[in-house]
């Protein structure tokens, strides 16, 4: 499979992904921590994808999100943003709103 459509697939099949440095019990950079701890905070499970693991996919993600910088928050196959930009909407309770919306379940 081609690493762009690896990325695709990742996003398509799950709801909230972060592509990161490391893991969210061992990242390996500071925005990368900084970016789990807010999204830990916000109680909902995520998926993430170490692109240290994966050099393939952290050559092309920016060019494939036109964002240059890890980490990568995805929601419902949409870029949300780095480490500041999260940081920001969770200090304003922006990221909470989001991710809580992300898991409602649809209404019958």
């Amino acid at each position: 499979m081609e690493t762009v459509d690896r990325i695709k697939q990742q996003i398509a099949e799950n709801d909230i992904l972060l592509y990161m440095k490391g893991s969210p019990k061992l990242p390996m950079c500071g925005f990368s921590a900084q970016t789990v701890q807010a999204l830990m905070q916000c109680g909902e499970e995520f998926a993430y994808v170490d692109v240290l693991e994966n050099p393939d996919i952290r050559a092309e993600l920016p060019n494939y999100a036109n964002w240059p910088t890890f980490p990568q928050l995805w929601v419902k196959g949409e870029l949300i943003g780095g480490c500041d930009i999260l940081l920001e909407m969770f200090q304003k309770g922006e990221l909470q709103e989001l991710i809580k919306e992300t898991r409602k379940p649809l209404e019958a």
